[in-house]
């Protein structure tokens, strides 16, 4: 990510203050998941009012842009929730508590899993799905 887009990123989960569904650790702790993952490339997509969005890819791939994208729904900024979205093919579900969501990623069939509130079972859950999504994304 360049300093610029760091730097945004940053100042966006600083500037978070208001956070009654503890929404906003469950984003931290999926962004330092990713960023420790190996050959990661992440991006920042800010669109206040709608989306901020984490796109993480691997330096590996080619036929996509990205393999995960973490958004915090900003519809209600006093109330934002998170969207962690994978291509299809890319990630499994074994517990089904994701979303099939048509079209969802860039124009690609997607599984989505949303986040309303704090769940630590549900960020491990995500995680493991980002990990899995990462291998596969590498061989792409």
């Amino acid at each position: 990510m360049d300093t610029q887009l760091a730097e945004k990123l940053a100042t966006f989960i600083d500037t978070w203050t208001t956070d009654p569904n503890q929404t906003k650790d469950c984003f931290t702790a999926l962004k330092a998941h990713l960023e420790g993952l190996d050959g990661i490339k992440l991006d920042f997509v800010p669109r206040p009012g709608i989306t901020f969005s984490l796109r993480a890819a691997h330096k590996n791939q080619t036929r996509r842009t990205l393999f995960a994208m973490v958004d915090v729904i900003d519809d209600d900024p006093a109330d934002r929730w998170l969207s962690v979205c994978f291509y299809n093919e890319l990630v499994d579900d074994p517990d089904e508590l994701g979303d099939e969501v048509p079209g969802g990623l860039l124009g690609e069939d997607a599984k989505c899993f949303d986040l309303y509130e704090g769940d630590d079972d549900m960020v491990q859950y995500i995680k493991d799905r980002l990990q899995a999504a990462c291998l596969a994304a590498s061989k792409e």
